[in-house]
């Protein structure tokens, strides 16, 4: 056996046989609707999102995207999954929504909608973390201490 090790490499491969590499690839997680679920967080808000391939309609509590988030901000926030992602208007997603107001709700629906789009769809994944929408914003509001006025804000002082 001493005879047969001539370089370094031969070396390596008496004390760690090469073995092949295994790619482990990511399968889809979808249920038997075709639908993929996630749950995305913001705030004080919680969003059940399940999405399937579809023409691009998004329901929030049973009502239209522009009824529910009237702002063209917040329908500006939640689209953002799929521009980033590159498939805008070939997914339907409904969705319920609790707590919080409607800022931290618009933004636990992207998370959400992120979520299942990398449960339906695992190449697109390198694309929507690079882009942060994979991670639960986790800033929430600050709680007021005693013997002050709001969280940080002191009673006004009077010196006379």
């Amino acid at each position: 056996m001493a005879d047969d090790i001539k370089t370094l490499d031969d070396l390596k491969n008496v004390v760690a046989p090469a073995q092949p590499e295994t790619v482990t690839r990511a399968e889809p997680v979808r249920d038997s609707l075709g639908r993929s679920y996630a749950t995305g967080k913001r705030k004080d808000a919680v969003a059940r999102v399940w999405i399937k391939p579809g023409s691009g309609k998004v329901v929030v509590n049973g009502k239209p995207m522009g009824e529910y988030f009237a702002r063209p901000v917040l329908q500006m926030v939640i689209g953002q999954a799929f521009t980033v992602a590159g498939v805008e208007g070939e997914f339907d997603v409904m969705c319920t929504v609790k707590g919080g107001g409607l800022s931290g709700q618009a933004g636990a629906v992207k998370h959400g909608i992120s979520k299942a789009l990398t449960l339906y769809e695992p190449s697109l994944r390198p694309a929507l973390k690079a882009a942060g929408f994979l991670t639960r914003d986790s800033r929430v509001v600050e709680r007021k201490k005693y013997g002050k006025r709001k969280a940080r804000r002191s009673f006004q002082f009077s010196k006379r």
